[in-house]
């Protein structure tokens, strides 16, 4: 049995974690409207250009306050498996980059975990790991806000039964791979200039010839890389939970709650919940 951190309803310190929440959310909204409303023209500036500096402070910055406001609400059992999914996305997403992949496989590790433990450990493990991977792989930590996104969206999808039939798995990933994408796209684009990997500089290469701008031809690479990226993601994560022992599965107090694996995971009645889906007790 997994024993909560999460503080008591009420406690005095439940409204700054709140407040570092709200303050999280609202810094990386401003800053994604702001790339793609003001849409700054200096890409060629690189990682010293004002629209990357924005991009920089503004989503790394607000993904900093999302993890400080989300690791009190989160219970042993999802602390003790958030290192193996940050292992996991950083090993295998520096592998598939490497290789020059048109997809990145660098969230099975969140996924994971948001199955597992709830969209606020998604969250958390997303944004760690690329601020982790970012300390000797650059081009990861601009995508540290992007990447809680997805744990947050996997959680909320797992809690919604996406994960109870393994068919339902890739519908859901199409669907927070494609928000993925719109989300990273502009970081891609005024940060590095859209540059990436082999696979995917050939698809912006493409929509490029047929008269796209940067921002466009990024957007449509991200929508469509993103979704594939994802329906893989969440297959390989289904097979992985569905593979799992009943015990094992049942350690974690969101999967137990919400069966995000059907009858697998028990019978429990939903709980009250502490923050973003995790339960408080």
């Amino acid at each position: 049995m997994s024993s909560p951190l999460t503080l008591a309803p009420g406690h005095s310190s439940e409204r700054p974690r709140r407040m570092l929440l709200v303050l999280g959310g609202a810094l990386i909204l401003a800053t994604y409207l702001f790339l793609v409303t003001v849409q700054p023209t200096e890409i060629a500036g690189g990682v010293g250009s004002t629209a990357s500096l924005v991009s920089l402070f503004g989503f790394l910055g607000g993904g900093a306050l999302l993890v400080g406001g989300i690791l009190p609400m989160l219970t042993t059992s999802s602390l003790v498996v958030m290192p193996l999914g940050i292992a996991l996305n950083i090993a295998i997403g520096q592998i598939a980059g490497s290789l020059g992949m048109q997809i990145y496989l660098d969230a099975i590790g969140t996924v994971l975990v948001a199955v597992l433990a709830g969209p606020a450990a998604g969250a958390a493990t997303g944004a760690l790991s690329n601020a982790i991977w970012g300390l000797f792989n650059p081009f990861a930590l601009p995508f540290a806000a992007g990447a809680a996104l997805i744990g947050l969206l996997a959680g909320l999808a797992a809690k919604h039964g996406a994960f109870r039939r393994v068919y339902l798995a890739p519908v859901a990933g199409l669907v927070v791979g494609a928000i993925g994408g719109l989300v990273a796209a502009p970081v891609a684009v005024f940060m590095f200039g859209a540059a990436g990997t082999f696979g995917t500089n050939a698809i912006i290469a493409v929509f490029r010839s047929m008269g796209d701008k940067l921002l466009v031809a990024a957007t449509k690479q991200g929508l469509l890389s993103d979704s594939l990226d994802k329906i893989v993601v969440f297959v390989i994560v289904a097979l992985i939970v569905y593979a799992l022992p009943q015990r094992a599965v049942r350690q974690f107090p969101f999967a137990r709650t919400y069966r995000v694996l059907g009858n697998r995971s028990g019978r429990r009645a939903p709980q009250p919940t502490s923050g973003i889906g995790t339960p408080a007790a």
